[in-house]
């Protein structure tokens, strides 16, 4: 499970072999057997005694701003592998393998969003005819994808594009069967202008960690980026794969709404936009950690969510080192 602190002024620290989570009269002991990583949040406070606890027991600290994007992370400083498969990461990026890596994974991307808005045109008939042409538009953009030859150097431009025309067709599409109360116009970031985009943001920025972390034990560099390119600080190769599993978020955010449980209460609003509360929080990471314990199945056999993005990068891994 994941501990996630989003109440101001929380209390964790280490009680014997558990955490212990104090806010106000309130307290919790969770054993440290049952936590794979601790979000945190809001303001709130952490010993060094907790600290070092989750480090001996490899629980990864994560800490979220104030649109869920993480902005930092305690983690124990070992490499999660042998240093060769970041020797071949790199050497990767300039061949036909760092090619094919990441024209494949936006093309899973895109086979994950076909297959999303087939299930929702299978169960909604009554929007069958606003998702067709879309979905046949992205289908298209997919063999695009899948016919593009060369490298990255050359192609890189290339495959963002038919990404990003893919991505336009695909919210579009996600728009149109939205009831008229919180349909919305496009992606938008810090902030959100609307409750979908609002609950995505902080959705995705759960999921970069759970990606980043996955990167680090698997023995791969985050900022060592094939798509996305290097910039100071930027993790880009966890913005490359992150791609793959951003379906899952997405499946959530619309199934929240098709269960009604999407109301205004969930969202304050600021300047420009809108941001996620306390009771939206929580009720979007319950909902995130139902998705990542669903079993799919996974190179033949069923597999949580949540362990397929670490045997997707150890997969990665492996073929580096080949």
């Amino acid at each position: 499970m994941q501990l996630v602190i989003n109440t101001r002024g929380a209390y964790l620290k280490k009680e014997k072999n558990c955490f212990l989570v104090k806010n106000d009269d309130k307290s919790l002991e969770i054993s440290a057997d049952k936590v794979d990583s601790i979000l945190i949040s809001t303001s709130a406070t952490i010993t060094t005694d907790a600290i070092e606890f989750a480090v001996e027991n490899n629980i990864d600290i994560v800490f979220l701003d104030y649109n869920g994007n993480p902005f930092g992370r305690v983690w124990h400083s070992r490499l999660g592998s042998t240093t060769l498969i970041r020797r071949r990461q790199l050497e990767a990026e300039a061949s036909a393998v760092g090619f094919n890596l990441a024209r494949g994974w936006i093309v899973q991307k895109l086979e994950n969003q076909l297959e999303f808005l087939k299930d929702l045109k299978k169960n909604r008939p009554d929007d069958k005819d606003v998702l067709e042409p879309r979905i046949a538009k992205m289908a298209q953009l997919k063999e695009d994808l899948m016919g593009m030859k060369g490298s990255l150097e050359e192609k890189r431009g290339s495959i963002m594009g038919t990404e990003g025309m893919a991505s336009l067709t695909y919210f579009d599409a996600l728009s149109s069967i939205m009831p008229d109360a919180w349909k919305f116009n496009g992606r938008s970031r810090d902030p959100a202008h609307d409750a979908f985009n609002c609950l995505l943001n902080y959705g995705y920025g759960v999921l970069y960690s759970q990606v980043e972390k996955a990167c680090i034990i698997a023995g791969l560099d985050p900022y060592m980026g094939f798509l996305h390119t290097d910039n100071y600080n930027k993790r880009s190769f966890v913005f490359d794969l992150i791609e793959i599993f951003r379906v899952h978020i997405d499946r959530t955010v619309i199934n929240l709404f098709s269960k009604k449980q999407v109301h205004e209460g969930l969202f304050d609003k600021i300047p420009g936009g809108l941001y996620l509360n306390k009771e939206g929080k929580s009720v979007l990471i319950s909902a995130i950690n139902d998705t990542f314990d669903r079993e799919i199945e996974y190179n033949g056999r069923n597999v949580k969510i949540r362990n397929t993005i670490q045997m997707v990068c150890h997969s990665i891994a492996n073929s580096l080192i080949k």
